[in-house]
């Protein structure tokens, strides 16, 4: 399933930048990004428990704060792109 993953931190405080960057380290272990604080992610069930309940814990829930859009297994006819940044299939073969 594709899950649309936004994210607002704040910048006041010591420990925003560490956040901020465990946060975005996360969301590339599953994802890819798509603006600064917003994120494509596909994943199973299982993975997005776990990605899910790693994420919230490591936000301030006082000042921070986490918005996902769930799109579903149909989610190419649900994104329209256009413009730079061409966009990565997830499912496609990796080659290193």
């Amino acid at each position: 399933m594709m899950i649309l993953v936004t994210y607002d931190i704040s910048s006041e405080g010591a420990s925003s930048a560490k956040r901020l960057r465990h946060i975005a380290k996360h969301c590339l272990n599953y994802g890819q990004r798509v603006q600064y604080s917003v994120f494509e992610i596909e994943v199973n069930p299982a993975e997005w428990t776990m990605l899910r309940a790693t994420l919230e814990d490591i936000i301030d829930h006082s000042v921070d704060s986490l918005r996902y859009y769930y799109l579903g297994k149909n989610w190419q006819n649900k994104v329209e792109h256009i413009g730079a940044k061409p966009v990565l299939d997830l499912n496609d073969v990796l080659l290193f």
